[in-house]
């Protein structure tokens, strides 16, 4: 029995992670760890920007294959394009089609008139989200699961649902890592 509870719980505390749903541990007065979230999203929220994801990334394939290079970020049902596409007019018909996605309140297009990056290139994307995160976390400015770092080329885009005071602290320390060439703030400011 002990061997079910400790493999159930092993699963239960490593889906979050895997879904990449922030959590961190709270103790409690009776010393036990308890795990919450801490999203500013509510969780119906959450689950519609994951299926805004799926089904925009799908259609995106369905029609434009490997002619492009696109990644597609929801945050309060408001979607982050970011890639690259190989003219103005197929930028354009990607928007479009993420217009008639369900639940999409809103369009941040800064799909990049190019070739498509080398896995190079995204290797050191993925390198520098690392670097802004730990900076963040160093720096202790406000609660690192506020803000989503998504990483094109370079260019750091913030995303979140945070106040005045913490978008400006995220976008300087951002700013100022190492390698990050230019920062894009696509907040929902909360004041």
């Amino acid at each position: 029995m002990k061997y079910l509870n400790w493999h159930g719980l092993s699963l239960l505390l490593c889906f979050p992670l895997l879904t990449g749903c922030p959590m961190y541990s709270v103790s409690t007065a009776s010393g036990s760890n308890s795990y919450i979230s801490e999203d500013r999203r509510t969780s119906g929220i959450f689950i519609e920007d994951e299926g805004i994801e799926l089904k925009t990334s799908r259609r995106i394939h369905q029609q434009f294959g490997n002619s492009v290079h696109i990644n597609v970020t929801s945050y309060n049902r408001i979607v982050l394009l970011t890639g690259e596409a190989p003219t103005e007019a197929v930028k354009t018909n990607i928007e479009r089609l993420v217009m008639g996605v369900d639940n999409v309140r809103r369009i941040h297009n800064e799909i990049a008139i190019a070739a498509n990056t080398a896995l190079s290139s995204r290797s050191n994307d993925t390198l520098l989200t690392s670097k802004v995160k730990a900076r963040f976390l160093a720096e202790r400015k406000f609660q690192i699961n506020h803000v989503k770092i998504v990483t094109e080329n370079g260019i750091v885009y913030l995303l979140g649902m945070v106040t005045r005071e913490e978008g400006d602290n995220a976008a300087q320390i951002a700013s100022s890592t190492s390698g990050v060439r230019k920062v894009v703030k696509a907040f929902e400011y909360l004041n």
